[in-house]
Formats: structure tokens, sequence, C-alpha cells
């Protein structure tokens, strides 16, 4: 199982960016992918996951509202479109998967997923 995310960068307070995580290896089993973020001298806390194919998903407070899951299984893609950022989105985001369903309840939480792609950063500042 590979997992990669891409596309983070700078971008000004309000702005718009989307990431990507390209996946291989995953079988059925392989339930939720999910978007996962760490700032400076934080836990890594679950943004938004989503489910095999893309009929459940689930965002954090934070990010209710402005982002947005999707995937494309034809492309072995997720996609997380972030919008109206503010400089506390500021951290490194990174994509991860898990076998099985986890409960409603248990979805964001980063210490239950088992394979990670490495690290995009998003820095929100003007």
């Amino acid at each position: 199982v590979q997992l990669q995310a891409s596309g983070g960068g700078l971008v000004q307070p309000g702005g718009s960016l989307r990431l990507s995580c390209a996946f291989s290896g995953l079988t059925s089993d392989y339930y939720h992918i999910g978007w996962f973020r760490q700032a400076p001298g934080k836990e890594r806390e679950g943004v938004s996951v989503i489910s095999r194919r893309g009929g459940e998903t689930r965002y954090a407070d934070s990010a209710k509202g402005r982002f947005t899951i999707s995937r494309d299984n034809a492309k072995s893609t997720v996609y997380l479109q972030m919008t109206d950022l503010k400089p506390e989105d500021t951290a490194v985001y990174y994509c991860a998967t898990r076998m099985n369903r986890l409960i409603l309840s248990a979805q964001l939480t980063a210490a239950l997923y088992t394979n990670w792609g490495q690290g995009t950063l998003v820095t929100v500042s003007s």
C-alpha cells in the first residue's frame, strides 16, 4: 500500500488549495482514506475521511463548511479541496488509510490508521 500526498504550498488567508492523495495497492479491505494534519508542537489531528466508494464522508468541526473531500477511484486519487483558509490551517497534511470500517466516532482518530503517505506542507500566511 502506498499513498502520496501533494498540492501543498503557501497561500494567503482566505485563499484555496486542493490537496491530492495518490494511492496504490489498496485491496477492497481498505475502507477509509483520510486527511490528517499536524501543526508544529501539536498532535496529529483528523481533518476529513471518505469511504471506499465515496458514499460516506466525515469532517472535523474545523473543516466543516470550508473543506470538501472527494475521491476518483478511476484515478486512484483522493482530494481535499480547502477554501477560506486561515492561518490556523497551517500544518503538514497527511493522507492515510486502514483496513475495515470504523465506527463514526472513531473515523478521525489518527492512531487508528495504519498506512501513511508523506506529508505536504500547507502554509497560510500574508
